[in-house]
């Protein structure tokens, strides 16, 4: 006789080892020789290598993988000059070999939880990940005059009443817009240290004119400018003072 377990169809796990070649010394000089620099010589960024360091980007960590971003890499002349007097004309802004504009999005979250299921790595997504990501979205999202981030209040705050641990989730647009800026700011320094890895640096830009770059890049209310980055080969004068930080006890604390 059979014995039942024996006819049940083991079922198989992803695994992915991590590798374990990784250069830290190496990995090291690219966090640390990663400066803000305000000033690039006319040194133009190969394509292939702007291409695989926005690849590079895209892979930072985000909530959901529902990846609330875009990158609009500005190379049209008139709009690329229109780009710098929106940085307020910065010497980073107007020697820059790319300027690469950060948007935080909070208006496609349906779409990308589509995608998930869609886009999914394996013949047919798990009956669990579908329920998820036709769920996930309301998460983030706040409805129209506020009316979903309005319910959750509510019903959070009755459910933590009864000792229930719940996620961070949108209560309002404001919180919506912050899940997004947070997502797009790990991806931001992805590309700066994949710039940095092959030679380029850049700086990280937040002293720009919002409206003038909502209007240069056709924005909606739902998109989010988070920084602009300039990006090209480092000067020799291109940073204008050391580095320095101040002692780790002030920002490290263990408990």
């Amino acid at each position: 006789m059979t014995d039942s377990n024996e006819t049940k169809t083991e079922k198989k796990r992803y695994f992915e080892p991590a590798p374990i070649d990784i250069d830290v010394e190496n990995f090291k000089k690219v966090i640390q020789s990663r400066r803000s620099v305000r000033k690039f010589t006319k040194k133009p960024i190969p394509a292939e290598v702007l291409d695989d360091c926005l690849d590079l980007a895209l892979l930072a960590p985000n909530s959901s993988n529902l990846q609330p971003w875009t990158f609009y890499v500005v190379q049209n002349p008139t709009k690329k000059k229109q780009l710098v007097k929106a940085c307020l004309s910065q010497l980073a802004a107007k020697t820059a070999s790319e300027l690469i504009v950060c948007i935080a999005r909070t208006d496609r979250i349906d779409e990308m939880a589509k995608k998930n299921i869609s886009d999914f790595p394996f013949p047919e997504a798990p009956k669990a990940l579908k329920q998820y990501y036709r769920f996930i979205p309301y998460n983030y999202k706040t409805g129209y005059f506020n009316a979903i981030g309005n319910f959750k209040k509510v019903a959070f705050k009755v459910a933590r009443t009864l000792d229930k641990q719940l996620p961070v989730t949108a209560f309002n647009p404001a919180d919506a817009k912050l899940w997004a800026t947070k997502t797009t700011a790990l991806a931001c320094e992805n590309l700066v240290l994949a710039l940095r890895a092959y030679g380029f640096d850049s700086c990280m830009m937040e002293g720009f004119d919002e409206p003038m770059v909502r209007k240069i890049l056709n924005l909606n209310d739902q998109q989010y400018p988070v920084m602009v980055i300039g990006a090209g080969e480092r000067a020799v004068d291109g940073v204008f003072f050391p580095q320095y930080r101040f002692e780790r006890e002030l920002f490290v604390q263990k408990v």
